[in-house]
């Protein structure tokens, strides 16, 4: 039965990103599929909820999921609305050329259906305990996965409060969350994750979904995520600084200038 609905969730994602790749081809921008990411979550939570009958545990699970991914598209098309395409895919754009069309689509908006479908996983298994309850051991997951969305939500209002205010583009945000960590939304979205994991380990298959948070984890910290907007920065002075007393990710307390 797993494996059927992983199939059937499958087909569903590749449409809904062969969907956004004509829209992207419409407006000529290939970064709305950063939108596209989390609504596809909200597609894959909305087709589990239709077609089986959610237990309270489940419900919990689709509900969180749709609130992460509805503000996170609501916030990135915000971000996008009035400005040039991301820097990361108008790059692509430039580098691939006569290829640019069908590696939009399969590179693109198709990996990315693939990829929300793997993290998508804590929603996946509980399907197999339909009855399943909230109970005491999911408290400690539902901790998790609220302290994750409340520092994204306070980081990502923080960074663009700071981008609207500033008076030099050369600034670097160094203060709220960012005094502590360099991506403190990147950290936020990845204790979501392991909370959701927490959240459906004690159902039968839960265990299957660490596959959802390893995956996150490591897109955010050596892919798509840290590695990309730190070379963005490489040869910024002031940021060069602020890496060197700020961590990468897990927030801390800043080096003390000169040690």
């Amino acid at each position: 039965m797993m494996l059927q609905l992983i199939l059937t969730l499958a087909v569903v994602m590749a449409i809904h990103a062969s969907l956004w790749f004509v829209l992207a081809l419409l407006v000529r921008r290939n970064d709305i599929a950063d939108i596209a990411w989390g609504l596809g979550f909200m597609v894959m939570a909305l087709y589990l909820w239709v077609m089986y009958s959610p237990g309270p545990l489940a419900i919990l699970v689709y509900l969180l999921v749709a609130l992460w991914a509805l503000r996170l598209s609501w916030h990135i098309f915000r971000r996008l609305r009035g400005k040039p395409e991301d820097f990361r895919y108008r790059q692509w754009r430039e580098s691939w050329g006569k290829t640019f069309y069908w590696r939009s689509w399969i590179q693109v908006f198709l990996l990315q259906a693939f990829l929300a479908l793997i993290i998508a996983l804590p929603m996946v298994v509980t399907v197999s305990t339909p009855e399943a309850p909230i109970s005491f051991w999911n408290v400690p997951g539902i901790m998790i996965w609220w302290l994750g969305y409340g520092m994204q939500v306070i980081a990502d209002r923080q960074l663009a409060t700071f981008v609207r205010t500033r008076s030099d583009k050369a600034q670097i945000l160094q203060t709220g969350l960012w005094r502590y960590s360099r991506h403190p939304n990147y950290f936020g979205e990845i204790l979501m994750w392991w909370g959701l994991f927490l959240i459906v380990l004690p159902l039968p298959l839960g265990w299957v979904s660490v596959i959802s948070p390893l995956t996150i984890t490591g897109l955010l910290v050596f892919v798509s995520g840290v590695p990309m907007l730190e070379a963005r920065y490489k040869d910024h002075p002031e940021y060069a600084k602020y890496r060197e007393r700020t961590p990468a990710l897990l927030p801390w307390f800043p080096k003390k200038q000169g040690k």
